[in-house]
């Protein structure tokens, strides 16, 4: 089975986390023991029903605000996929962590609710799923039940939608009126909107299909590890573990060590105890070469004659999570890149993003937390970069504060400049 990324978002309370929690639970993939603490905290609140929101939201301060914080992860399958949803927050505090979120999502699970139709916070959460590379996005209309069930409504906010997802791009856009506290077109189909004929939510999930651009890039294998073991069955073995970032491998192609140059060929792609003769992105695998290079962690195998370009400046889009003071151009931090990790420089803030109206300011000052933007890096070494656009993994980076050694910003590369 295949795996799908879903990140959620959506405005305070229009019910990302009692959309998950129904999703879940009418799906049977809450266990008995947890139901009984759902309803033992329900029940400390007041609530006569189980609030299914509470299985998402389970920080202390979540449950006692009744809103999402931080980034909650959920993992369930059905007989046709496996999913991993991540729960994000709404309010504008938190785009930080739902930024973190939607990074590794595959498709975006954008909530509304139906009395309030399109708020700021839902283009900016549009918005920023975009800038992450999500091109599937799911409108889910929420509490239509307090809405009458009017399908009326439903495509007055689907004509509000569609025209912020023109402007950004975005092809993909599936509506789906529901209603997550009783569970209409959650799981199973409303009888309450006999009018709307598509997929219920699950339908939708397990029959949707994105498509990953890194599965048909160049070969990107960033090394993470060198495996020697020293037991005499594996005498003389030597590998290079990692994640296929983007592209396939197959043992017999000719590849590059990066930074070195030197080229070899693949002699080998284990995985376990099992030998394989292919693996392509997202594979975690042990590769063996044909010749004794000295590789070693930060080094990428590549496709030869598709190298990825060694860049000590480029631009990117950059979202400051730092609560601690704005970033500001001239400003030095350390970049992490795949596995590389290498002293930078931000050279200058070439704009910021105005998420509600997506227009690009020219010049900023600086960024504050949360702020979004375009900015030039330069880097004292050269790292092997490509447009966030061909490949996530090696288009995408992190800020690292050398002082305190927290992530203070995340990056998607746009375009190398030398």
């Amino acid at each position: 089975m295949d795996l799908l990324r879903i990140a959620t978002a959506g405005s305070v309370d229009d019910g990302k986390s009692t959309l998950i929690g129904r999703l879940l639970y009418d799906s049977k993939q809450v266990f008995e023991d947890t139901m009984a603490s759902l309803q033992r905290a329900s029940e400390a609140q007041g609530l006569e029903e189980v609030n299914l929101a509470l299985l998402t939201d389970g920080l202390r301060a979540e449950r006692e605000q009744g809103i999402t914080i931080d980034v909650a992860y959920r993992y369930f399958a059905t007989p046709k996929r496996k999913f991993i949803i991540a729960d994000s927050p709404g309010h504008v505090q938190y785009t930080r962590n739902m930024v973190t979120g939607a990074s590794t999502a595959d498709l975006a699970l954008i909530l509304v609710d139906a009395r309030n139709g399109v708020v700021s916070q839902t283009r900016r959460h549009a918005a920023i799923c975009s800038l992450l590379g999500i091109r599937h996005f799911a409108l889910c209309v929420n509490k239509m039940d307090l809405a009458g069930w009017s399908q009326n409504r439903l495509h007055e906010i689907e004509d509000a939608f569609r025209a912020i997802t023109d402007h950004l791009g975005v092809e993909q856009v599936t509506v789906i009126p529901v209603a997550a506290a009783p569970g209409d077109n959650v799981v199973d189909r409303s009888t309450n909107m006999p009018w709307y004929e598509g997929p219920t939510l699950l339908q939708f999930l397990e029959t949707v299909e994105v498509a990953d651009p890194a599965r048909h890039a160049a070969l990107r294998f960033p090394v993470q590890y060198v495996l020697r073991p020293q037991r005499d069955e594996y005498h003389d073995y030597r590998a290079y573990a990692g994640t296929i970032a983007a592209g396939e491998v197959r043992v017999g192609d000719e590849v590059t060590v990066l930074p070195i140059g030197a080229r070899t060929r693949v002699t080998g792609i284990d995985r376990y105890h099992e030998s394989l003769e292919s693996a392509d992105s997202g594979t975690a695998v042990a590769i063996r070469i044909a010749d004794n290079i000295d590789v070693s962690r930060g080094h990428m195998i590549v496709a030869s004659g598709h190298a990825a370009p060694a860049a000590t400046r480029f631009t990117a889009d950059l979202c400051w999570m730092s609560d601690g003071k704005p970033l500001c151009a001239r400003q030095q931090f350390w970049i992490k890149h795949t596995t590389r990790r290498v002293k930078c420089m931000v050279e200058s803030l070439d704009d910021r993003l105005d998420v509600e109206n997506y227009e690009r300011l020219a010049s900023p000052e600086c960024f504050p937390l949360n702020e979004i933007g375009r900015v030039t890096i330069k880097t004292l070494e050269p790292v092997f970069i490509d447009p966030y656009a061909i490949s996530r993994d090696t288009g995408s980076f992190i800020l690292i504060d050398p002082a305190t050694h927290l992530t203070v910003a995340g990056g998607m590369v746009r375009e190398v400049l030398a």
